[in-house]
């Protein structure tokens, strides 16, 4: 298990600190490229000035709304990590008690 030693704590947060730079990375690579590309796109376009605005002003307003949706979906992503992960520390913890307690009982019944 991958947090199985003592010090799975430590792993568990250092996995947990990864997924979510990974993560980050790659939203930001996702949208960076996503603007130079429209950028590039309305620029290169033969069109009058005003229309060229009118095309940044929606792809601007297109973009925001990319942005929202994959940052919304980031966010839940990490929500869904962090649930898991606290749900997997605690069936440690609890199993790691129900050990102590068992070795409590054994110590206890082998002094008697």
């Amino acid at each position: 298990m991958f947090w199985g030693s003592t010090t799975g704590g430590n792993k568990l947060i250092t996995f947990f600190k990864f997924s979510i730079m990974a993560n980050t990375k790659t939203l930001l690579g996702f949208l960076a490229g996503a603007a130079v590309g429209a950028l590039a796109g309305i620029l290169l376009a033969p069109d009058k000035g005003s229309e060229t605005r009118k095309k940044i002003t929606k792809k601007t307003g297109d973009l925001g709304d990319s942005l929202k949706g994959s940052f919304n979906d980031f966010i839940d992503g990490i929500k869904e990590s962090y649930s898991n992960i606290k749900s997997d520390a605690e069936d440690v913890e609890e199993r790691g008690r129900v050990k102590v307690n068992s070795l409590k009982n054994e110590a206890k019944n082998a002094l008697s």
